[in-house]
């Protein structure tokens, strides 16, 4: 008797997708009541995050659905993170700027992936910017700018004390008050630069993707 396929809500690596959410759930509901935990709890989802592909891969259990819940997953915990700091620290400006940005160009990067007739949103190699390739190709250095990116946003969140500081002196006192601070705060600072003009040539680069879809379309 042939055994019934499991389930796409059931592969292994969905499981986890499911555990990251309730991880960031609860992460965010203690966010003002216990800040340490809730920056252990954010960290483990987003750590997660590289385990659900090798999990996928081990056993043959990638699916459009994983794909689909891991980016929203990203995407929404990143998302609330930023917000959250936005009204704790002047100009709020540069945190909701970062998540606007942050969505569209993943957003526009997955559409344009279907327009193309792709099966992945990592797949670059017809894209111009060699930092674009770079970053998709290379996955320790796709991992240092991701990372980099969510632990500035963290510590941001754990050194905030009184409303409304400004980003820029917190970020500066904390460099040179505490060497063992400045070393992870530099580097991380270092890789979300990065990823943000990463973010910014993705953006583009899928938008010109869209707008040839278009162009083309008209052609008679």
């Amino acid at each position: 008797m042939a055994r019934k396929p499991v389930s796409v809500y059931l592969y292994i690596p969905n499981i986890l997708g499911y555990i990251r959410v309730l991880l960031n759930v609860v992460a965010f509901a203690l966010c003002f009541s216990n800040k340490l935990l809730f920056a252990i709890l954010y960290f483990i989802s987003f750590a997660c995050d590289a385990l659900d592909g090798m999990l996928a891969r081990k056993f043959n259990q990638v699916s459009t659905f994983g794909a689909v819940l891991d980016m929203i997953t990203d995407r929404v915990s990143t998302a609330c993170l930023l917000a959250i700091n936005s009204q704790l620290y002047r100009p709020g400006l540069i945190f909701l700027s970062l998540l606007g940005l942050d969505i569209a160009s993943h957003w526009l990067q997955m559409y344009s992936t279907f327009l193309s007739g792709k099966t992945s949103h990592k797949d670059v190699k017809d894209k111009s910017s060699w930092l674009l390739k770079t970053y998709y190709k290379h996955r320790m250095f796709m991992c240092f700018c991701c990372v980099g990116s969510e632990v500035l946003y963290i510590i941001l969140f754990l050194l905030h004390e009184e409303q409304s500081e400004s980003v820029v002196t917190v970020c500066a006192n904390a460099m040179k008050g505490s060497l063992i601070l400045s070393v992870p705060l530099s580097l991380s600072l270092f890789g979300c630069t990065i990823k943000q003009a990463v973010n910014i040539i993705q953006m583009k680069t899928a938008a010109d993707v869209c707008v040839l879809y278009d162009m083309d379309k008209k052609k008679p």
